[in-house]
């Protein structure tokens, strides 16, 4: 089936983090806007920016005004809706169709503006922002946020999520009547196991003879580190030998360190360099339950790593349980450990699971996954010709 014709999209996107701080949801975002402009549409992407982003931004990016977030966060940066100067370049653009990609100020402020002009608006979903009180001993917000997500999703036309099992986490709260799903992609030149390279591995300090727990992502405390530790903790009382390398970084790196002061931390990593880490794992621990897709889950698959993941959003619907990895209840530090021991100690269940998990990543491509939310776009802009 030939791919339907997107030239005649005039699409605004709507980000809170285009291109200032490297995570899965922009860099999903600018391989969005590069598909769209190969496929001869016209875009125009408006976020907060820093003078020292993360990586180039794809197309054209407009800087909302932003303050940093408080609270110890200020790494990210709370845009100011859409201020005289931004809407004279929106209304100079004149877009038929608004694409949200985060429900904060800026997204509302654009889900208005578009419903005055009766413009269609996809909203894309890339966080369980509802979770992530939970983790700063917060959890009694989570319901009054889980209404004000309600409200904005409600608002718009359509809404995409990244994966079946979060899809249905949406309907079973309600925000959308019209839900579909864009999932993510892969990069196979960076992602695969020829990238696995043992004297790098020894080189960054990791012992030839321990098989390696591999973490991937921004260290912060909704991914589930407290998790992570608890079940490294727990092998170690088992006295199952093994080690750990944790790659990223982030606020939370100081405390992870301290809870795992034998662990060796790479730091970021990107592009040819992270697949390498991330293809010199053994087995990669996912405990996070905020992820809408699980990006860390597939790139590891795709390099031949089995996953020992949360049973949650996203990675459920990536990770085949006892085919490709282990789906564990969220929280289960003890099953956790119990999974994680297997990998441990036989080489040859790493080996199969691995190899299972880069045959089933082959589905992932990225210009078929970007084509479907293209699709999404088109139908909509239809819908308000009729």
């Amino acid at each position: 089936m030939r791919p339907m014709d997107a030239s005649s999209l005039r699409i605004a996107l709507f980000s809170g983090n285009y291109n200032y701080v490297l995570d899965g949801a922009n860099q999903a975002l600018n391989r969005l806007v590069g598909y769209l402009l190969r496929s001869g549409a016209t875009v125009r992407v408006y976020s907060a920016t820093t003078p020292t982003p993360a990586f180039p931004a794809t197309g054209d990016l407009v800087s909302v005004p932003s303050f940093p977030l408080p609270g110890g966060r200020g790494e990210y940066r709370f845009a100011l809706g859409l201020p005289g100067s931004v809407r004279r370049d929106l209304e100079a653009f004149a877009p038929n169709l608004v694409h949200v990609s985060a429900p904060d100020f800026l997204g509302h402020r654009a889900v208005s503006y578009a419903r005055k002009r009766n413009i269609p608006v996809v909203a894309s979903m890339h966080t369980r922002f509802e979770t992530y009180p939970r983790y700063y001993g917060l959890a009694f917000l989570e319901p009054a946020i889980e209404a004000m997500l309600r409200r904005f999703y409600r608002r718009c036309d359509a809404v995409a999520a990244p994966s079946e099992s979060m899809a249905q986490v949406l309907r079973e709260q309600r925000m959308s009547y019209n839900i579909g799903i864009w999932t993510r992609g892969i990069d196979r030149e960076i992602f695969n196991p020829g990238r696995r390279n043992l004297d790098w591995r020894q080189s960054v300090g990791l012992d030839p003879e321990l098989p390696v727990i591999g973490f991937l992502g921004r260290l912060v405390m909704e991914k589930g580190l407290d998790v992570f530790s608890d079940a490294v903790d727990t092998l170690k009382k088992r006295q199952i030998r093994h080690s750990v390398m944790v790659v990223g970084d982030g606020p939370a790196r100081d405390w992870l360190q301290g809870r795992l002061p034998e662990a060796v931390f790479t730091g970021f990593q990107g592009g040819n360099d992270l697949g390498r880490a991330v293809a010199s794992m053994d087995v990669l621990f996912n405990p996070s339950v905020t992820e809408t897709f699980g990006n860390v889950t597939l790139e590891a698959m795709a390099c031949g790593v089995p996953v020992v993941a949360a049973k949650a959003t996203g990675s459920e619907n990536i990770v085949d349980d006892r085919a490709t990895g282990r789906l564990i209840k969220p929280g289960a530090v003890s099953t956790f450990a119990d999974a994680l021991g297997d990998y441990c100690t036989d080489p040859a269940l790493r080996k199969a699971h691995g190899q299972a998990g880069v045959a089933a990543s082959a589905r992932y491509d990225w210009d078929r996954v970007n084509q479907t939310l293209v699709d999404t776009y088109l139908r909509q802009t239809r819908l308000r010709q009729i």
